[in-house]
């Protein structure tokens, strides 16, 4: 199943894309795409319904990231040994992970805001994975059972923030609008090979990442398997595995990026695309 959030941000409700891509209104049988209704159990009642009984949602309304209240949201760094030669940093002998704020989660298609003062904004396309059953110190044969489904994950980055204002890496992953996640949770059974899926992403229609998840260094069930023995996992939350080379830091003779009005589309196989506008951020007032 491709399951969806759709309408104002806030107000989403659950649906789903039938075969011929048409979204069709899941409200009838649960309340959002969340934590509490991605059991197995739950998606397998969803995945039971004839989507042509379900309503058609008219015209195009917007699309919201695809996983409501995310209890956390944890990430993979340097899990692409291109991206951390181009980085300029070793290659990690175990997962790099760190934490975006999950006010950071916005829609697919929503904006991206530079916060004031940033100076060096970046992208970094990623394969999301949504977890769907309790994680607790699970082996790497195991990890899989507990995952629900895939989606796509912009890990927008201020590099300044990141790299050049102390502590950890944090405050430049967190920013307001730096999370746009979606446009599907593709579950798992539609994913055979988490492995084996192109990725790509274009400013201003200018390509800048093409790779492929299967030169992670730590592949899906090893991270989904590492989290776990430090934190559990709960259902809803996500991972954010990493970014191929290709990011406005890495590009040479010196790194470009991200101006205001600038575009960002992107996309992973059989997970959809996304596409951001850069924008200002509205200081001191309602996002």
């Amino acid at each position: 199943m491709k399951l969806i959030r759709h309408g104002a941000a806030g107000q989403e409700r659950p649906g789903l894309l039938d075969a011929q891509g048409r979204l069709r209104d899941l409200s009838a049988h649960v309340p959002d795409i969340t934590g509490a209704t991605l059991s197995p159990d739950t998606l397998a009642r969803l995945a039971a319904i004839d989507p042509a009984s379900l309503p058609l949602v008219e015209g195009s309304p917007r699309i919201g990231a695809c996983v409501g209240s995310v209890g956390k949201m944890i990430c993979v760094g340097l899990n692409y040994s291109d991206h951390a030669a181009e980085s300029g940093m070793p290659i990690p002998t175990e997962p790099v992970l760190f934490m975006k704020a999950t006010s950071a989660i916005v829609g697919p298609n929503d904006d991206v805001e530079i916060p004031p003062r940033a100076e060096k904004v970046d992208w970094e396309v990623e394969l999301g994975v949504v977890i769907g059953k309790t994680a607790r110190y699970v082996s790497k044969a195991d990890a899989l059972d507990h995952v629900a489904g895939y989606c796509i994950v912009n890990d927008v980055s201020e590099r300044a923030y990141q790299l050049e204002r102390g502590g950890q890496w944090d405050k430049g992953k967190g920013c307001d609008t730096f999370g746009p996640m979606g446009p599907w949770l593709v579950t798992r059974d539609e994913v055979p090979d988490a492995q084996a899926l192109e990725m790509w992403l274009e400013v201003d229609g200018k390509r800048y990442q093409h790779g492929n998840t299967r030169t992670m260094i730590f592949d899906v069930p090893t991270v989904v398997s590492y989290i776990s023995q430090f934190m559990s996992l709960q259902p809803g939350d996500v991972i954010s595995t990493g970014t191929p080379p290709g990011v406005g830091l890495g590009q040479k003779p010196q790194p470009v990026y991200l101006t205001l009005g600038q575009t960002m589309r992107l996309g992973i196989t059989g997970l959809g695309e996304q596409q951001q506008r850069t924008v200002a951020a509205n200081v001191g007032g309602q996002p």
